[in-house]
């Protein structure tokens, strides 16, 4: 099984604090979708002829499709690939995007599950971070994709936000948890350089969250989330049982996956490839038949420590057996060497055949990793 990554690199607009690959060029979109539907018929002996049990539009903004530009996506995807009856498909949205009309048309599509990006309930600083909703649109928004039906929604929120209190951020888990949605992402805000973000702190326009205040909201909503019946099965991810992202979950246990558009990243086991993070040079490398790319082999060690980077941040922790068979006695040996001392400190456990996280490892996880991996 194996998972269709696409980014969808249109915005009307940026918010403050994104570096993803995104452009305002909307009046590009139809020659982009056109190349993109090149490039999986490009690339369609990547995946080795394996079924696709997820397929995940993602940006920039997806939602800024047209019905015929998405239909014209969904028409190539299936035309070229084997897609199961049941595969997850997810469509990032903006909750501004998802008008009754743009609904009712999401509901004809193949797609059965919507990621919202709403961040946060408090208006003032959806206006500082450039958010093109308010509150109320979003509480709309979700309300109305429930209503036409769909029965599997994440919303995004970020803390750490400028000006964020304890309090306001109860106010948005309070708000979160009312909405019922199935999955939950949170992330805390990073300040990534050369953003409008970065440069407003460093015009001490805005003041980072500082480690106490960010541990504290961090712990409040592992308590929150818990609390009201949501698994914390990744570090940044909640979900009601058995409703984890399938299509992110992949990335976190090795599946393969295939990444179309701009800046979009590939991995089929024994490579990573990346796109070029330019629409111009996208668009033209595909029409002219050479699509613009780097590549990297992964060697034995390189692929363990990507193994412990992503098993590690999950409830399902990382497999011991499976970590000698395939790495071998040495990198085996190595990881419960370095384990030894987390394993006495409490902040990881071995239960059976995984070694995890506890909750106490989970606050610390980034130093716990970096620990285990290999350094040449």
């Amino acid at each position: 099984m194996a998972g269709i990554y696409i980014h969808i690199p249109f915005c009307k607009r940026r918010c403050i604090y994104c570096d993803f690959f995104s452009t305002t060029q909307s009046e590009k979109k139809p020659a982009y979708v056109h190349a993109l539907c090149q490039e999986l018929n490009i690339r369609k002996d990547y995946l080795e002829g394996e079924d696709i049990e997820t397929i995940y539009l993602g940006g920039g903004t997806p939602s800024q499709l047209t019905q015929e530009e998405l239909e014209e996506i969904f028409s190539t995807l299936y035309h070229i690939y084997k897609v199961k009856d049941d595969a997850e498909i997810t469509l990032e949205a903006n909750p501004d995007d998802l008008t009754p009309e743009y609904v009712a048309m999401l509901r004809r599509l193949p797609i059965n599950r919507i990621s919202m990006g709403i961040q946060t309930f408090q208006e003032e600083t959806l206006k500082l971070l450039h958010r093109r909703h308010t509150a109320k649109q979003a509480i709309e928004a979700f309300e109305r994709c429930r209503e036409a039906g769909f029965q599997n929604i994440s919303i995004d929120l970020m803390y750490g936000l400028p000006g964020e209190t304890l309090d306001t951020w109860k106010q948005d888990l309070k708000q979160a948890i009312a909405l019922h949605p199935e999955h939950i992402s949170a992330y805390h805000l990073i300040y990534e350089e050369d953003t409008a973000l970065w440069k407003l702190r460093e015009q001490h326009q805005v003041e980072e969250a500082d480690e106490d205040l960010s541990l504290t909201l961090f712990t409040t909503l592992i308590d929150e989330l818990t609390g009201a019946g949501y698994q914390h099965y990744e570090i940044s991810n909640f979900c009601l049982p058995g409703l984890h992202s399938r299509h992110n979950s992949s990335y976190w246990t090795g599946k393969k996956y295939l990444g179309c558009g701009p800046s979009a990243h590939s991995f089929n086991g024994t490579s990573r490839q990346w796109n070029v993070a330019s629409l111009n040079a996208y668009i033209d490398g595909i029409q002219q038949g050479k699509p613009d790319y780097e590549i990297e082999e992964l060697d034995l060690y390189t692929r363990y420590n990507d193994f412990v980077l992503t098993s590690i941040r999950t409830c399902w922790g990382m497999p011991l057996s499976h970590l000698r068979t395939t790495y071998g006695e040495e990198l085996y040996r190595y990881c419960l060497r370095m384990a030894k001392p987390h394993l006495e400190q409490g902040v990881l456990e071995i239960s059976g055949d995984i070694l995890k996280l506890t909750r106490e490892g989970i606050f610390i996880s980034d130093g716990i990793m970096s620990d285990l991996m290999w350094v040449s």
